[in-house]
This record gives C-alpha cells, sequence and structure tokens, in this order.
C-alpha cells in the first residue's frame, strides 16, 4: 500500500521500497550448471584415461583450476553491472 502526500498542492505517491543485490545467487545462474558439467567432464575424462596417455590427475587438477578462475572470473563480471530487484517486504509489514 503506497503512503500519498501533498506537499506545495501536488499529490505525490510513495511506493513500497524497492530493494536490490548485486546480482543472482551462484546457484541460481547457467555459469554454475556449466561449470559444474565441465569439472564432472574433466575428472570422468581423467579416470578413463589409461596410463599410456599424457591425459592424468596433475592435468585434470590444472583444468579444473583454469575453469575456476574462468568462473570467478565471469562472476565478477556479472556482479559488477546487474542487480536482482526485489520488493522489500519488511517495511510493509512494520507499517501494518
Amino acid at each position: 500500500m503506497a503512503d500519498t502526500a501533498t506537499r506545495n498542492n501536488v499529490h505525490t505517491t510513495r511506493a513500497d521500497r524497492r530493494i536490490s543485490t548485486e546480482t543472482k545467487s551462484s546457484f541460481k545462474t547457467s555459469e554454475m550448471v556449466v561449470y559444474v558439467l565441465a569439472v564432472v567432464g574433466v575428472l570422468v575424462a581423467s579416470a578413463m584415461a589409461d596410463g599410456a596417455s599424457d591425459f592424468g590427475t596433475q592435468e585434470a587438477w590444472f583444468y579444473i583450476t583454469l575453469l575456476t578462475i574462468g568462473y570467478m572470473v565471469s562472476r565478477g563480471l556479472a556482479k559488477a553491472g546487474s542487480r536482482d530487484f526485489f520488493d522489500d517486504e519488511t517495511s510493509r509489514s512494520s507499517r501494518a
């Protein structure tokens, strides 16, 4: 419910407060899903590689580290320019 006030014969309406977080939670993004699938893929490939190949556990963890760095940079860029807005329910309930 909005509050109304009159100032200098002008009727104004104050709407409920809109609050924002920096961005969506990380588990709600497609970046997280792709990151987890890529890490699982690297681990499965590492487990299935035979001893004669050059792809072992050391390389797998190196690639997972690179994926993690890429994911962190991606989340940092996402947080730099977006906001997730929602209505302030606490101010509404405190007025009632």
